[in-house]
């Protein structure tokens, strides 16, 4: 996809995002872009967003959809060619793959210049600051703490459904995202 339309597409989410969340268990707070588009401008496969939710961390681990994402994104038409990730509130929207994001979209707006920019191409002029290693290792601590239990909870929803009467596939969808968000974090 052309610069200009990835662009696009990120513009026209913060836009939807600055109305009311159609999805009430899904309470979005924040809309960051982290990158390709936060590079020197050239054809894109995907525009990367985190999207920040005033949830529990514990109900928001690394690569999970929180209750009510799937939903959100379908109403808010998260669809190819952006991605989203979700991130708990509570803390920094960094991670070890979430890298010097930039903010798009949060309770006081759009931010229009942070657009302007990357219009631009200068994506680099609006992205945080890099966290320090060892606020980087604390965070990635924490993550991997919460990631863990989230598998553990689903390891046990999934073994209480394996043989009753259902579709077992909305578990194990659950536990393959609890594994591998669990997995990404003990890989780095």
């Amino acid at each position: 996809m052309k610069w200009s339309r990835g662009v696009h597409h990120l513009e026209e989410l913060a836009r939807r995002c600055a109305t009311p969340s159609p999805v009430p268990m899904m309470p979005v707070t924040g809309l960051w872009v982290f990158g390709d588009l936060l590079g020197e401008p050239r054809d894109l496969e995907w525009v990367q967003v985190a999207v920040v939710v005033d949830l529990p961390a514990d109900d928001v681990p690394w690569l999970s959809l929180p209750a009510g994402a799937q939903h959100w994104a379908q109403a808010m038409r998260v669809r190819e060619p952006l991605v989203a990730y979700y991130r708990p509130a509570d803390r920094p929207v960094w991670n070890h793959r979430i890298s010097r994001p930039a903010l798009i979209w949060d309770a006081d707006g759009v931010r229009e210049a942070t657009l302007a920019a990357l219009h631009d191409g200068r994506g680099g002029d609006v992205r945080l600051d890099a966290p320090t290693p060892a606020e980087l290792r604390g965070q990635l601590e924490t993550d991997l703490a919460t990631s863990l239990r989230s598998l553990r909870r689903q390891h046990r929803s999934y073994d209480d459904k394996r043989w009753s009467p259902g579709k077992l596939e909305p578990h194990a969808d659950s536990l393959w995202r609890a594994t591998d968000g669990y997995l990404d974090l003990l890989d780095t």
